[in-house]
């Protein structure tokens, strides 16, 4: 009988022939791969947050789904003091933020509906939109016009359901924002639903962290996600939203329903991690003088025009660049990571760039100058 790891060992091999082979790397060298963009994830505040909610007996697992005996005064409390935070009607506490993008665009569109989509957003969204019972469809990235005009095709070839926008407000790879502005004006006159993953967004932009949705919060036909492990330091993720979808989810979405209910630990870093966000302007106009310093220096020495936000790609071209490029600036000791297709349009692998606290202005600038110096060989 033929080996039945066979297959798997030949599409390995078809990975590593195209320069596409994924491995594990350890933590090594100055953070500029992390989303832990103010400095949040192990930072003392957070460790006495966690040491305090173990004191008074905050339980580490949940032992089992919210809709059993899962469902802890932690979550709730969490969830209570996410919508008050982010202005919105009520949220929902998911174990992920994958998991929550999935769970939304798998569970609330309904069979005649159709979900108009960014052509870059997030792999998560396009599993929700496999499971989905709603079909779906790209618009070019950050194109409201032809956001537009598909709308206005789906209509007049028969479409009869609710259109809903699934849009990030920041981009992962590419670090540019989204003409929201634009797309809730679509979303008003298609009454349309507008999902925005606030992902890279929260605690970093919008008044108090709340992202950059955040003067559209409260509104029934705006669903906003805020993802708690990148800028929040901690993990899983919010969705807000109003409270008829809330309970919706809580009885039709398979990945709430059988899914083990977070950590009460973990919400309880959460609320913690809120509350620190609320008050931490200062950390966030930090975080901004490192971006416009970096933006600056990699345009006058790289030539490489800046995002205006922490996330920053270095595009290349080629995966074999990217990959030699972070081979070298790994061994100057930054952890910059390269990041290739099919996570981002083929001729676009690039060094993502992710700016945090965790490093100073001093080595922003000298990891700016040794990649001009690597660029150059």
């Amino acid at each position: 009988m033929a080996s039945l790891l066979e297959r798997y060992r030949a599409d390995l091999a078809g990975l590593a022939a195209r320069d596409r082979l994924r491995a594990l790397a350890p933590r090594a060298g100055l953070d500029f791969a992390s989303n832990d963009y103010l400095g949040l994830a192990e930072s003392p505040e957070l460790a006495q947050a966690a040491a305090a909610a173990l004191a008074r007996g905050v339980p580490v697992g949940a032992g089992g789904s919210r809709l059993l005996r899962g469902n802890h005064p932690e979550h709730e409390a969490l969830e209570a003091e996410a919508a008050r935070f982010f202005h919105a009607d009520s949220a929902l506490f998911f174990g992920a933020g994958f998991s929550a993008n999935e769970a939304l665009l798998s569970t609330l569109p309904q069979r005649a509906d159709r979900i108009f989509h960014d052509a870059l957003i997030h792999a998560s969204a396009h599993d929700g939109m496999r499971l989905s019972r709603a079909s779906s469809h790209a618009f070019p990235h950050n194109d409201a016009d032809a956001l537009e005009t598909a709308i206005a095709a789906w209509r007049a070839s028969g479409g009869v359901g609710q259109p809903w926008i699934a849009v990030e407000s920041l981009y992962s790879m590419d670090g540019d924002i989204a003409p929201l502005d634009d797309l809730m004006s679509v979303a008003l006159r298609h009454d349309a639903f507008l999902l925005i993953d606030e992902a890279h967004a929260t605690g970093v932009l919008g008044p108090g962290g709340r992202g950059l949705a955040a003067r559209f919060e409260g509104r029934e036909n705006v669903i906003s996600l805020h993802t708690c492990g990148k800028a929040l330091g901690v993990s899983g993720a919010l969705v807000c939203l109003a409270r008829p979808l809330r309970h919706f989810l809580v009885n039709r979405c398979r990945n709430f329903i059988f899914a083990t209910a977070p950590a009460p630990l973990v919400a309880a870093c959460v609320r913690a991690s809120l509350t620190i966000c609320e008050a931490a302007d200062d950390r966030r106009a930090a975080l901004q003088a490192r971006v416009a310093r970096a933006g600056r220096e990699l345009q006058e020495l790289c030539g490489v025009a800046p995002s205006g936000t922490q996330v920053q790609p270095v595009i290349v071209g080629a995966d074999a660049r990217a990959m030699s490029l972070a081979a070298a600036m790994q061994a100057k000791g930054y952890d910059i990571r390269a990041i290739r297709p099919p996570t981002v349009p083929e001729g676009t692998a690039r060094l993502r760039l992710s700016l945090t606290l965790n490093v100073s202005e001093a080595e922003i600038s000298r990891m700016i100058a040794d990649l001009a110096e690597t660029l150059s060989q």
